[in-house]
């Protein structure tokens, strides 16, 4: 088993920036990759971007290419997502997630943990 426990949602202004952190402990040896989804109320968990621990290899939803930016740090099993240029329809609960599928993960059903998630939201 892995946990997953993210930190870092808060309220900000549409233009501003976040940066969303997830820490990974236990099992993480067994999983290939980490990645981030949201979830806005009424809609579907949609992803966001993920990477993969060995390599670093990044995919992202058209959505939020060239303002957020996935990263892992090895030695502290810690993934972050940073949001730049935030608008109002990024506002979610934001998941990490972890993978023990080798490959381009971007369904939330390929992936086996979850955290508990965190709020973040955009004000006009």
């Amino acid at each position: 088993q892995a946990q997953l426990v993210e930190s870092g949602g808060g309220l900000v202004q549409a233009g501003g920036s976040l940066r969303l952190s997830c820490a990974a402990s236990g099992r993480t040896v067994s999983t290939y990759g980490m990645g981030w989804f949201r979830q806005a109320p009424g809609n579907e968990r949609e992803f966001v971007a993920r990477i993969s621990w060995i390599l670093g290899l990044t995919s992202y939803a058209d959505s939020v290419k060239g303002r957020f930016t996935i990263s892992r740090d090895n030695a502290k099993n810690m993934v972050y997502l940073q949001m730049n240029s935030l608008k109002p329809e990024d506002t979610a609960v934001y998941y990490c997630a972890a993978t023990t599928m080798v490959g381009t993960r971007t369904s939330s059903n390929e992936y086996n943990y979850w955290g508990q998630g965190t709020q973040v939201t955009v004000s006009s």
